[in-house]
């Protein structure tokens, strides 16, 4: 039991940063919701409809850069820190070549947003939105490379710190850009996506420059002295980073397509599956921050060749995240008709989404188990099975039974929602016997 408080601890300790980061990164979306919504619907709608294709696009770039991650806590576990520096250096060639082959396919192809069914107003806002947001996809994959870098390091702290100050930037920027302030013209929506251009800028140069010179980071060698280009470490990098990038596209793009689903019934239906996606988010930024952790320290102990370690680190991290959801559940239940009434007034709404917050109280647990296991795998480096697993649960099994409940046997959205428990649950089953069955399979000489 002290070896298991001890693990619950370091856990814990790791992943408050890390949680704080995520929010701090979640809110500059939120901040661009509440400030170009001042300008209108159309505006609005534009921003959501780019802001959810660049995310489909994106999570192919953050999977590329997590691959650092699992990486440099392996050699750093294994104490040879000289190689740290090597991962990030040829994590940056990976993942700055990644972000142009991103960036250029939605540059020449930006005239899709007039395909996709949307008013031509809102049509036209988002194709010069798309274009500025698109750019920024580059300086945010140099920001990630160095995070992922500096979490692998175990110090956590530092990319909190900025995303929080980037918050204040993307403010003060919309203000300036959007509205037309301090002398500057009125840009609006185009003003959002320069604004968070400028953001994204900012925490690459910050991150960058804080790494560079912090004593903390000296002995791992952040410089950008390439000696040369090591095929073994990129191929490394791009076998865990290609399955990780398509893990996190199956499963976004499974609740993008069950949000897609909902807009069939009808709009206060869709109204309330925001709601209780939106604060569903919240709670999962927990399950993010604690599976960065758990990938921390399995990899750890894996380049120490420690399987006790692996094993403690692992089920301690699976342990804390099914407390802490299924806290966040209870609160769901209890307060599901008080949580929708921050949102809206609109009565059929509130009622609706407090049916959906229900749904969402019983997969608390088993969407934070679930991520909790991939981080698991990830630190192991078997992320092969994470990428087939989730098309499995999300694809294969989840959207049909969503359409199935929704369409055929007419439940509607909580039909839709109950899929989402059922794609989760199996997520999350497959995902801790996999490491049940790595971890009882593995010795170490």
């Amino acid at each position: 039991m002290n070896s298991y408080k001890f693990h619950i601890k370091e856990t814990l300790k790791l992943a408050y940063p890390l949680v704080i980061g995520q929010l701090g990164h979640m809110m500059l979306g939120v901040v661009d919701s509440l400030m170009v919504g001042r300008l209108g619907a159309v505006p609005l709608a534009a921003s959501a409809l780019v802001n959810g294709l660049i995310l489909l696009i994106l999570v192919l770039g953050i999977g590329m850069s997590v691959a650092l991650t699992p990486l440099v806590a392996i050699v750093k576990g294994s104490e040879k820190h000289d190689e740290c520096g090597i991962i990030l250096r040829q994590g940056l060639l990976v993942n700055l070549l990644f972000s142009f082959l991103l960036v250029i396919p939605i540059y020449f192809f930006s005239d899709i947003v007039y395909y996709l069914d949307q008013p031509i107003e809102v049509a036209e806002q988002a194709k010069s939105y798309l274009i500025i947001l698109n750019l920024s996809i580059i300086p945010f994959m140099l920001f990630q490379t160095y995070k992922q870098f500096s979490e692998g390091l175990s110090i956590t702290k530092p990319p909190m710190y900025i995303l929080i100050v980037s918050n204040i930037v993307n403010v003060f920027g919309n203000w300036v850009l959007i509205f037309g302030n301090l002398g500057f013209p009125r840009l609006e929506l185009d003003g959002a996506g320069y604004s968070s251009l400028l953001t994204r800028v900012f925490i690459a140069v910050a991150i960058f420059l804080y790494i560079r010179n912090a004593k903390s980071f000296q002995e791992f060698d952040p410089s950008l002295k390439f000696k040369s280009i090591n095929w073994p470490v990129i191929k490394k990098i791009i076998s865990i980073g290609i399955p990780a990038g398509f893990q996190m596209f199956f499963e976004i793009s499974g609740f993008v397509f069950a949000a897609i689903m909902v807009g069939w019934i009808g709009t206060n239906e869709l109204a309330a599956h925001q709601i209780a996606i939106n604060l569903a988010s919240i709670t999962f930024m927990v399950g993010i921050g604690t599976s960065i952790a758990a990938t921390i320290r399995v990899g750890n102990y894996l380049g120490k060749r420690d399987l006790v370690g692996i094993k403690r680190a692992g089920y301690s991290a699976l342990g804390i995240i099914a407390l802490t959801m299924g806290f966040f559940g209870l609160m769901f239940f209890l307060f599901r008709d008080f949580l929708p009434t921050l949102y809206i007034n609109d009565v059929e709404v509130i009622e609706i989404a407090a049916s959906l917050i229900v749904i969402a109280s019983f997969f608390q647990v088993v969407d934070g188990l679930q991520i909790v296991g991939v981080g698991i795998l990830r630190g192991l480096t078997d992320v092969n099975i994470t990428m087939v697993i989730t098309f499995f649960a999300f694809w294969v099994i989840g959207l049909p039974v969503a359409y199935l409940l929704g369409f055929t046997f007419e439940f509607g959205a909580e039909g839709i929602w109950v899929s989402l428990v059922v794609g989760l649950s199996l997520a999350a089953i497959l995902f801790i016997l996999r490491v049940h069955r790595y971890l009882r399979n593995t010795e170490f000489d």
